[in-house]
This record gives structure tokens, C-alpha cells and sequence, in this order.
């Protein structure tokens, strides 16, 4: 059976959608003590970390500046995925995460005397993503369900193909907002690309 198409805005819709792909009826509230929306749920949750970890444009910011405690201390986020030191901190500086906090392991010390700008990937709720994200997430985790649950391999591939086309539209997205070009200009500038007419008007 081909799964049933939800507006996945939400992770109630999005665990109907996976239902739906199980041939199971929608549900209108998430009832943990179910084994199967546990699970369904579970997954989503599961395959939502591992799309926004892979850091897309939305949830990817670059120079953002971590600033100390009183102490010293520079607290990490929870919502924290990946973080590296950004490259204008130059290479005096060794920082990674111990105990929920910045760690120089160059200097030994949690102690810190300014912000240090760092290039972080967020993990953003379910609802707060872009929607061709949210489809792909959905259609994922729909796979993955099928696979633990049912074992349909027609209907494994089914939704392997449209988990293919969902990510090739999460690509677009991400070329048409990321303003990428293969000369790698920093964030925030553009270089000046050759038009013929300024040749012409010398």
C-alpha cells in the first residue's frame, strides 16, 4: 500500500504520514504508551538529528560569537550539533566540548577572556524547518519504519524513490539560498563578475 500523503508542518502530521506509509489510521494526538507511535515517533526524532547534523544552510551560521561567564566560562548551547572554531581565531586555539563547556586544549583551561567566534550547526524543532526538510525527514523515517516494521520491499523501494526526490528539492533549497559559486567568496561579501558591456564602453 502506497502511504498516504500528509501536510507534514507538524510531528503529529508527520507521524500520520508514517503511519499512513504502515497502512495504519491517523491519529489525532501522540499516545507514547503505544509501542508503535513510540517508535514511529523515535525514529522521526532519530532521522531528524541526522538530517540537521549534516548542516544545511538554514541551521549552519559561521562566525558566531560565544561569549564567557562571569567566570570565564563559555556554557555550549543544548541545541549545539557541530561546532569549529572559525578560521579568523587563527590556530592559537585548540576548542572542543568537555563537560558542557568550551575547552582549550592548547591552553588547558575553560577560561576564557573574550567571545570566541566559532562556526556552529543548531538543531531547530520540527516545525521551525524549511518544508522541503521537513517532507525529506518524513519520507526517511517513513523508509526506516517500513523496513523495521513490515519488511515490504515494494514498498521499501516506493518510498526509497520518493525519500530521493524529497532530498534532490532539500538540494536545490540549498543552492538557491546558499548563494554558493566555486570561488568560495567569505560570507557577507560577492565578487565582481565579468560583463561584456564594460568592455565596450571603454
Amino acid at each position: 500500500m502506497f502511504p498516504t500523503t500528509y501536510d507534514s508542518e507538524t510531528e503529529l502530521s508527520a507521524v500520520n504520514t508514517i503511519l499512513g506509509s504502515l497502512g495504519q489510521t491517523p491519529v489525532t494526538v501522540l499516545d507514547f504508551e503505544n509501542p508503535e507511535i513510540n517508535l514511529v515517533y523515535r525514529t522521526l526524532q532519530d532521522t531528524n538529528n541526522q538530517c540537521q547534523a549534516e548542516g544545511w544552510v538554514f541551521n549552519t551560521e559561521r562566525e558566531y560569537p560565544l561569549v564567557p561567564d562571569q567566570d570565564g566560562e563559555i556554557e555550549i548551547p543544548q541545541n549545539v550539533l557541530q561546532m569549529d572554531l572559525s578560521y579568523s581565531e587563527g590556530p592559537w586555539m585548540d576548542v572542543v566540548k568537555r563537560n558542557g563547556k568550551l575547552y582549550d586544549k592548547l591552553a588547558h583551561t575553560y577560561t576564557f577572556t573574550r567571545p570566541i567566534k566559532a562556526d556552529i550547526v543548531w538543531k531547530f524543532a520540527f516545525e521551525d524547518l524549511p518544508h522541503p526538510f521537513k517532507q525529506y525527514i518524513t519520507y526517511r523515517a517513513a523508509r526506516i519504519c517500513v523496513s523495521q516494521l513490515m519488511g515490504d520491499k515494494e514498498l521499501y523501494s516506493l518510498l526509497q524513490e520518493r525519500e530521493g526526490v524529497a532530498r534532490a528539492v532539500c538540494m536545490e533549497y540549498e543552492c538557491n539560498q546558499g548563494d554558493y559559486n566555486f570561488l568560495g567568496y567569505p560570507d557577507g561579501t560577492r565578487g565582481n563578475n565579468y560583463r561584456p558591456y564594460q568592455a565596450l564602453i571603454r
